[in-house]
């Protein structure tokens, strides 16, 4: 049996994203305003291992690479941004269907102890920020420790 560098990880991002969600769509739902409604965009992410490195890949169209930060403190990687919109689209004219959303967006994930820091590389590509983090998907196996006493 070996221990996951995740463990913990998606239980602390999903805690998160809940929160996030009932504090900001909450507002959306009492107020009708279009300011309010710019919080319900998430960016649609995906997080796996790949060589013993955690990737953190985040769909992020329409957004500019200059509108992302990328940002590690305490052990939580946070990436923020904001989807902006065109003259055209801020104010509406014209349109007989509106659904895509624009404004900020924030996606915190806490990552395995131990990582460095300067192992930590983002790429941006065609509306993708793909995240590395190296070395952070490795399993480590657990120690045994011996127990003493009588008949030991």
């Amino acid at each position: 049996m070996s221990l996951s560098p995740f463990r913990g990880f998606f239980d602390f991002q999903n805690e998160m994203n809940r929160m996030f969600d009932e504090v900001f769509r909450g507002l959306a739902r009492r107020s009708r305003g279009e300011a309010e409604r710019r919080f319900e965009w998430s960016p649609a992410v995906d997080v796996f291992s790949r060589d013993g490195d955690l990737v953190i890949k985040a769909e992020l169209p329409g957004v500019r690479r200059e509108d992302v930060d990328i940002t590690l403190q305490d052990g939580v990687l946070t990436i923020s941004g904001e989807r902006r919109a065109s003259r055209e689209e801020e104010r509406g004219e014209g349109y007989l269907v509106r659904e895509r959303l624009y404004g900020s967006f924030r996606r915190s994930f806490q990552l395995p102890e131990g990582v460095d820091e300067s192992g930590i590389q983002a790429r941006f590509e065609d509306g993708v920020l793909e995240v590395t983090v190296r070395g952070a998907a490795r399993e480590t196996q657990p120690k045994r420790i011996q127990i003493e006493g009588p008949g030991a």
